[in-house]
């Protein structure tokens, strides 16, 4: 086929909308009669609700009602009615389920008020009465009380150890041993978590929320209030970001439904910044890293034990350590996984889960292990290059990334690098440089897609996925466009609607080559088709044509052979006196899958500059090569690589939820005091496309770019730093008082 748009840099179809503000959020949809909700939050941590006064705010003229546990709805209170999507094991938080306070900032009422204003200043005026227990904040004290975990989240697979590392560790020429601590930190997408739920006049109820998956949210709230699909219709066009914040459905969405149908009028609830910090975060953890090599820099033995926190009702999981297993050749492995329960609420997967954090400590381990034994820690990365999945001894279905490495490190201009800490100056800055490998697990999740060919040459392509910014309505175009030969703009690509075809949660880099390929199938069935209708022409010169001998371009059928041979689609769908062609179909992973490793890899080279007095570190320079397969947009992918690369700053130089041990309470929680990178923070960064041919991963060969931007990032940034100082810092954030200290 040839290309027209797949692998071009078409802008996003969805951009004018959004940049003229007619792209409607979910606390932006219209509806009659709307009222709006207010969350209360708990002041303490642990302990039990005694009693709760809301006259004051129910006394005032407009406040309709305020919920809580004395006055909720009767509904089924048990855990399976709570499930959904991405749970972890355990018992769900159930919003009003009784007086009992799990963790600070839980949400113990709901004021209904006729204006967003009269429900904030009616919920100022509720007060409350506790009975406070002891409770456990504490990560860094609590672990003695580290245990195993047998069974974790969908996704998360058990480490696996091989040979004898501790054996190994002992003929070791060189060899590191490190702790790394990472913080909690918050999602903070720029849109709040907020439900607007329209009560319609059959009693239905259409329902817009900021999710990830709108059919996780509709099974949600299908389960809790014992509803049909008929009932409960769930949209979510546009997010305004969300990295895993909206895998859950998270409080606001059941309080503002249950308001809605107890008062039988449309509820729109928002939560604001401070109560983002309630729910869901990437959990503390702590990494202990044991490495061993001989002289010539062959990797000998390697141990990774993490300890994660986890909520005390649910047990959280990612998988941290393993990616130390699969990512080098060597022999002697000793994987391990623990978690802490603490009085918090349960933690949520947030952009790359388990392998910004895991690698990070690998990748610095792996740089310190280098350089004291005096060895190039790119050479160090190649004398330890795997040619096959290690941990499950897979072969890799493909794996540039050599490639990658050579790429970026001429780009960076590596081979300039010295080698020796501290001896590199600008003015008053000292330079350095580092670099890390990035790596995340490529998926196919199974998907279905309808596509409508109208007799005017028109097709809409519908799916139920999401699109949180990742540029989901364009690629999807694209590959639309390009299947059936037609211009972009003849084709609308619709998402975010429970009544549309099924699609898992938009998360794990797995959409472009989930969704992709059912768009391809969806597309490839109505080609087929055509050419089946164009056969039936009179005198057809299509008569004897076989699929490959067809080619489809600027809204034409015709013959590759014969350029001559054309007829356009209204014309044929004319002729053979066609309406609305349509088809429906579901893309599922070929079994074969399973006897490959899937990755997708980076290289990132990073540059920083310290202020040898003050030790303020500025990130100056990034080059990020990737090897992702497929590249179905340029454009799209080079802002999901960029915006990983932005967090990877963030997350290595500023991001840190502080959590105030005295209240159990997140005490940073707003934009003010929670620190992101912002444009100041951020200089050169090149991204690099390495051409990877892969027919294993998908039938269209993409393999998802969503995570692997961040990961290797903090990695590469504290090997600069060590380059630049001398001086190795393992707990993150890399603030400057600890450069200094």
């Amino acid at each position: 086929m040839i290309s027209t748009y797949i692998g071009t840099p078409v802008n996003r179809v969805d951009g004018v909308l959004k940049v003229k503000g007619k792209a409607k959020y979910t606390a932006e949809n219209p509806a009659s009669d709307l009222c709006y909700g207010v969350v209360v939050s708990s002041s303490i941590a642990k302990g039990k609700i005694k009693g709760i006064d809301t006259s004051k705010a129910l006394a005032l003229d407009g406040v309709l009602q305020v919920f809580s546990h004395e006055n909720r709805t009767s509904l089924p209170w048990f855990d399976k009615s709570y499930k959904d999507d991405d749970q972890p094991p355990g018992s769900p938080f159930r919003p009003f389920y009784s007086n009992e306070i799990q963790f600070n900032m839980q949400p113990i009422a709901l004021v209904i008020a006729e204006s967003f204003e009269l429900a904030r200043h009616a919920a100022s005026l509720i007060t409350v009465e506790y009975k406070e227990d002891d409770f456990n904040a504490d990560f860094q004290g609590s672990q003695n009380k580290a245990f195993e975990i047998k069974k974790g989240k969908s996704g998360w697979k058990p480490p696996k150890s091989r040979g004898n590392a501790e054996k190994a560790l002992k003929k070791a020429d060189v060899s590191v041993e490190a702790v790394y601590f990472h913080p909690a930190e918050h999602h903070n997408p720029l849109e709040l978590h907020a439900s607007t739920v329209v009560v319609e006049a059959d009693e239905s109820f259409t329902v817009y929320d900021k999710t990830q998956g709108v059919f996780n949210s509709q099974q949600y709230l299908m389960n809790v209030f014992g509803l049909s699909k008929e009932e409960v219709h769930v949209k979510a066009p546009f997010i305004g970001g969300a990295f895993g914040s909206g895998l859950r459905p998270q409080y606001q969405l059941f309080m503002a439904f249950m308001a809605a149908k107890a008062l039988k009028r449309s509820v729109r609830v928002v939560l604001s910044r401070q109560q983002m910090f309630s729910f869901g975060h990437r959990p503390m953890t702590k990494q202990q890293v044991v490495l061993g090599a001989s002289s010539n820099g062959k990797l000998l033995a390697i141990k990774h034990e993490a300890i994660a926190e986890t909520s005390q009702f649910e047990d959280y999981t990612e998988n941290v350590v393993n990616w130390s297993g699969m990512l080098y050749d060597c022999p002697d492995v000793e994987l391990g996984y623990k978690l802490v329960k603490l009085d918090t609420y349960t933690p949520l997967d947030m952009r790359a889960p388990g392998g910004a954090t895991g690698v990070y400590a690998f990748e610095a381990a792996i740089d310190e292990l280098a350089c004291k034994a005096g060895i190039d820690p790119l050479q160090f990365r190649l004398i330890n290059y795997a040619e096959g999945e290690q941990n499950d001894k897979l072969p890799f279905s493909s794996k540039e990334l050599k490639a990658c490495y050579a790429k970026a490190a001429e780009k960076f201009g590596w081979a300039r690098r010295n080698p020796v800490p501290g001896q590199v100056r600008e003015g008053n800055n000292l330079v350095g440089v580092g670099m890390a490998t990035g790596v995340w697990e490529v998926q196919q999740q199974p998907v279905m897609a309808k596509a409508k060919l109208s007799p005017d040459g028109k097709l809409v392509v519908s799916c139920g996925t999401a699109d949180i910014g990742t540029g989901t309505y364009t690629i999807m175009s694209q590959i639309a466009a390009e299947t059936l030969g037609l211009p972009i703009e003849d084709v609308t690509f619709i998402l975010g609607d429970s009544d549309l075809p099924m699609a898992p949660l938009q998360g794990g880099s797995w959409t472009a080559s989930s969704v992709g390929p059912a768009v391809l199938k969806v597309c490839e069935d109505l080609r087929e088709q055509l050419l089946k209708e164009a056969k039936k022409l009179s005198h057809s010169e299509f008569s004897s044509a076989k699929p490959e001998q067809v080619i489809m371009k600027d809204g034409m059928l015709g013959l590759k052979e014969d350029p001559a041979v054309k007829i356009s689609i209204p014309d044929l769908m004319k002729q053979r006196g066609l309406g609305i062609l349509e088809h429906q179909t579901t893309s599922v992973p070929d079994p074969k899958q399973g006897q490959y490793g899937k990755y997708t890899h980076s290289a990132v080279f990073v540059e920083v500059k310290v202020d040898a007095d003050l030790g303020n570190v500025a990130v100056s320079k990034v080059v990020v090569a990737v090897a992702a397969g497929r590249i179905l947009n340029p454009k799209t992918a080079r802002s999901q690589v960029l915006g990983g690369v932005v967090w990877g700053i963030s997350m290595a130089m500023e991001e840190e939820s502080v959590m105030d041990k005295q209240y159990g309470r997140f005490i940073n929680h707003d934009l003010a005091e929670y620190h992101v990178a912002v444009n100041a923070d951020v200089h050169g960064i090149d991204v690099i496309f390495v051409e990877e041919d892969d027919n294993i991963v998908n039938p269209i060969g993409v393999k998802g770019l969503g995570e692997i931007g961040i990961v290797g990032v903090p990695a590469a940034i504290s090997n600069a730093i060590f380059n630049a100082t001398g001086k190795r810092l393992r707990d993150l954030p890399f603030t400057l008082d600890k450069l200094i200290g």
